[in-house]
C-alpha cells in the first residue's frame, strides 16, 4: 500500500517548456476555430431559451440556469426564474446549485488521477486500502473481491442504498462514520463484475477508499485535484459565507402540489454518508470547466489522453452503445459520435451535465426544484446533438 506518495511519486513529468509552449499554441489555434457559434447553433440555443422561459414560468416554483460551452469557454449562459422566490432574487449564470449525483463523476475522475500518479490501480482490490469492505453483508459465494474499477462503473454488484436507518442524514462532518456504519447493512444485488447496478453507497465507499489511499481527506482531495487546477472557484462541499448569497434556495415540490423549503435547507448542513456521491455545489461555468477537462480541452490538462479514453469507455457489460464508463453515462451514436452525461437529484435541486468529448461541446442545466415541465436530461442531450451537428457543418 502506498499513501504519502500522492504529491511526489508521479509517473508523468511535465514536458520541456519549449514543447509545452508549442503544444499550447497548437491547441489554442485549434480551439479558436470552434470558439464561435454558427447561426444554426445560435438558433438551437434560442429555441431552448424560449422553451425554458415558458416552462419555468409555467412551473412557477424556482429557476433553471443553463449554459453552453465550446471547449473551456462558456459561450452562452442564462438564468430563468427565481433563485429565491420569496425575496425575488433572479437566477443568473453565477447562481450556485446543488449538483447531486454529478458528484460521482468528480469522485471517479479523482480515482483515475490517483492511478496516473501511481497511488493505486483501477483493478486493485479495494480492501487493500479499505479493509472494512470485507464486512459487507451476504457476499455471493465464490465472488472475487471488489475492485476500484467496479465501484466507479457501478458493476460492484451492491444494492443502491444501505439498510441503515438515517444513513442519508446527519452533519457533513460525520459522513465517514455513516459510511462505516453502513457497511454491515449493505448487501449485494449481483455478483461483482457481472452487471450494471447503480449504487449510491458504492460511490460513498469509493470516495472513502481513495481518500485512504491518498492519505488525504476526501473533500480536500477533490479541491486539490479538480476544483483548484480547473479554477472552479464557485464549487464546494460546504457553502462559505462568501458563496452563500449566490446559493439558490431549494424547493422540494411534492406530487400533491405542496412545496417544502425546510428539508432542502436542512440538507445544507449534511446528508449523512452522501458526500462522494452527492455533495458538490457548483455553477454552469464551473461544470463546463470540468467537462472541458474530461474532454481534453482544458489547459493545462489534468488527465492524460489514455486516462480520458478509459473514463469515457463503456465499462458495463450489457451494451456496446449505451452504458456507464467511470463516473459517466456513455451513449454511442450510429454516426460515430458519443456523448457523456450525468444527472443529479437531491431534495430541492436537480441537475444535468452532457458533453461531446470529441467535438468538445458541453451543455449544463441546473434547477432549484424537483419535478417540472422541463425534462433536464432530454433537453440537454437534444441541444447537445443539435449543437454538435451545427458546429460540424460550419
Amino acid at each position: 500500500m502506498r499513501t504519502a506518495a500522492l504529491w511526489t511519486d508521479r509517473r508523468w513529468t511535465p514536458p520541456p517548456a519549449a514543447v509545452l509552449a508549442l503544444l499550447t499554441a497548437v491547441s489554442t489555434a485549434a480551439a479558436a476555430q470552434q470558439q464561435s457559434l454558427t447561426p444554426a447553433a445560435e438558433a438551437a440555443i434560442a429555441r431552448v431559451e424560449a422553451q425554458l422561459t415558458q416552462e419555468v414560468k409555467t412551473d412557477s416554483i424556482g429557476s433553471i440556469t443553463a449554459g453552453v460551452a465550446l471547449g473551456d469557454r462558456v459561450v452562452w449562459a442564462n438564468g430563468f426564474g427565481w433563485a429565491d422566490a420569496d425575496r425575488e432574487i433572479p437566477a443568473g449564470p453565477k447562481t450556485i446549485y446543488r449538483t447531486g449525483s454529478i458528484s460521482k463523476s468528480f469522485t471517479a475522475v479523482a480515482l483515475v488521477q490517483l492511478v496516473e500518479r501511481g497511488i493505486l490501480e483501477l483493478d486493485d482490490r479495494v480492501e487493500q486500502y479499505f479493509p472494512e469492505i470485507t464486512g459487507l453483508a451476504d457476499p455471493p459465494e465464490g465472488a472475487e473481491p471488489i475492485t476500484f474499477r467496479q465501484l466507479a462503473s457501478h458493476t460492484a454488484g451492491l444494492i443502491r442504498e444501505p439498510r441503515l436507518e438515517g444513513a442519508a442524514s446527519g452533519p457533513i462532518e460525520g459522513w465517514v462514520d455513516k459510511i462505516l456504519a453502513s457497511i454491515p447493512t449493505t448487501s449485494f444485488k449481483s455478483v461483482p463484475g457481472t452487471e450494471y447496478s447503480y449504487s449510491n453507497i458504492g460511490f460513498g465507499i469509493l470516495g472513502l477508499a481513495i481518500s485512504r489511499a491518498a492519505d488525504k481527506p476526501f473533500m480536500d482531495l477533490i479541491e486539490e485535484l479538480l476544483f483548484d487546477p480547473l479554477g472552479m472557484t464557485s464549487s464546494t462541499f460546504i457553502i462559505s459565507p462568501e458563496l452563500e448569497p449566490r446559493l439558490a434556495v431549494g424547493y422540494l415540490n411534492r406530487r400533491d402540489g405542496t412545496i417544502d423549503k425546510d428539508s432542502p435547507a436542512r440538507e445544507h448542513t449534511g446528508r449523512g454518508y452522501k458526500v462522494p456521491n452527492g455533495g458538490i455545489y457548483s455553477t454552469v461555468a464551473d461544470l463546463a470547466q470540468f467537462a472541458a477537462a474530461v474532454s481534453g480541452a482544458h489547459e493545462p490538462p489534468v488527465l492524460t489522453k489514455e486516462s480520458r479514453r478509459e473514463i469515457l469507455r463503456i465499462q458495463t457489460p450489457e451494451s456496446d452503445t449505451l452504458g456507464y464508463g467511470l463516473g459517466f453515462s456513455i451513449r454511442a451514436y450510429n454516426d460515430g459520435s458519443r456523448h457523456a452525461s450525468h444527472g443529479g437529484s437531491v431534495a430541492g435541486y436537480t441537475a444535468y451535465l452532457a458533453f461531446d468529448p470529441d467535438a468538445q461541446i458541453s451543455v449544463v442545466l441546473l434547477r432549484n426544484y424537483g419535478r417540472g415541465s422541463t425534462n433536464l436530461g432530454r433537453t440537454a442531450r437534444g441541444l447537445l446533438r443539435e449543437l454538435v451537428a451545427a458546429q460540424k457543418a460550419r
